[in-house]
């Protein structure tokens, strides 16, 4: 009898120092991400207990119920949108001001190969899911919704909330925010990389770099084609003051030409304290998609850029006063109807979009193009109105700011 309780005693010992060393082990990157992003990790990772805890499998549902209305209302409409239009994509695509929206990058340009993104907000590091405190899954996890809360449902997020959103608690950062919107949109992260830039521009991986330089993250990844790809994100000023020294537009300028992304900017590039990276896109890009707080249309050569507008023009809401462009206004009489909502103006019936082609050296503008942004007789803008929150719907996601 006291030798099989000895026996028993000694394989429950075993079985507990296994369960140990492969909390202690590393969970991969890719098996983190699927964690915070409600999706199972592999066999045999060291999160596979965690996911037994009644909070992740809350999560679980919760996103899987949230990214698939998602898909649904929005992201199959932009893909259908970006295949019609984008005839001939680069495999590089600019997506500055940012934030960790890798969702909209990856809808209107799948099809690149190496995505830049830029914004202040912190890249943060991997974090260790096995060291979190014992009950604080839910809080932790809690935090990532919240921090998607607005994008999710308007497609941008609220600068002075991720300001608050991405320093607070264990798990914190762009990162963890970029590995949902990666393991949601069916990606695979291969690798996980910190990253800083020197003042030429260059390239270094680690931590060890002098202060005030962009610092982020290299993650290659891949999707169900199998095809590696590579994201950039970098947290870094992109006000005038902050890129002439930085190195940041040179290292851009060495993955060029590409696709430029301009979505909910806070109409910054139509500050002169911005023109360095507004002329960076203009002279390094072969499309730019954006709504009306990306680049002023009077900034545009009309002789190097044909437009094709789509939506509808109301100007921009009251947070940003004395941003109305009667020019645009001119050019979205003719514009296209499309189906899905993006920028402040979320509601699809409200939303403008705004694709600008360069032109070959061979190519001429259409007729009207020129004309379409020609300084009208001035006018009397629209008061900007704020867009109201929608009300709650049964079965709609909903995150309370």
């Amino acid at each position: 009898m006291l030798r099989s309780m000895k026996m028993a005693a000694f394989a429950a010992g075993l079985i507990l120092a296994a369960s140990s060393s492969a909390l202690a082990a590393d969970a991969t990157a890719d098996d983190t991400a699927r964690f915070l992003a409600g999706l199972p990790p592999s066999e045999g990772s060291p999160l596979l207990p965690l996911t037994k805890d009644p909070a992740w499998q809350r999560h679980a549902k919760f996103f899987d119920n949230a990214f698939a209305q998602l898909e649904q209302r929005q992201l199959t409409k932009v893909r259908a949108w970006a295949d019609t239009n984008l005839a001939a994509p680069k495999t590089t695509m600019f997506y500055f001001f940012s934030g960790p929206d890798f969702l909209y990058a990856n809808a209107f340009y799948g099809k690149a190969t190496t995505y830049v993104m830029a914004a202040l907000e912190p890249s943060g590091s991997m974090p260790d899911l096995t060291k979190l405190p014992r009950g604080s899954i839910n809080s932790a996890l809690g935090n990532i919704e919240h921090s998607l809360g607005t994008i999710m449902n308007f497609s941008f997020f609220i600068t002075k909330h991720m300001k608050t959103d991405l320093h607070v608690g264990q798990i914190s950062g762009a990162l963890p925010l970029l590995f949902v919107f990666m393991e949601r949109s069916g990606k695979s992260i291969k690798e996980v990389t910190p990253v800083w830039l020197d003042e030429e521009g260059q390239l270094h991986t680690g931590n060890d770099g002098k202060t005030n330089v962009p610092r982020g993250v290299r993650i290659l990844f891949s999707g169900k084609d199998d095809v590696e790809k590579t994201l950039y994100y970098f947290s870094t000023d992109l006000s005038n003051g902050g890129v002439k020294s930085s190195g940041f537009l040179k290292f851009c300028a060495g993955l060029a030409p590409g696709n430029s992304l301009i979505k909910s900017a806070s109409y910054l590039l139509h500050s002169g304290s911005f023109t360095m990276a507004r002329d960076f896109l203009l002279t390094n890009s072969a499309t730019i998609i954006q709504d009306d707080s990306g680049i002023p249309l009077g900034d545009y050569n009309s002789k190097k850029w044909r437009f094709f507008p789509f939506g509808h023009y109301a100007g921009p809401i009251g947070e940003f006063p004395g941003r109305y462009q009667q020019s645009y206004a001119e050019l979205f009489r003719r514009a296209q109807p499309m189906d899905f909502g993006i920028g402040y103006r979320w509601r699809t019936h409200d939303s403008n979009l705004l694709l600008s082609v360069k032109l070959g050296p061979d190519e001429a503008p259409a007729a009207d193009a020129t004309a379409s942004t020609d300084t009208p007789p001035p006018a009397k803008p629209p008061r900007p109105k704020k867009p109201k929150q929608p009300e709650p719907r049964r079965g709609m996601f909903w995150f309370q700011r």
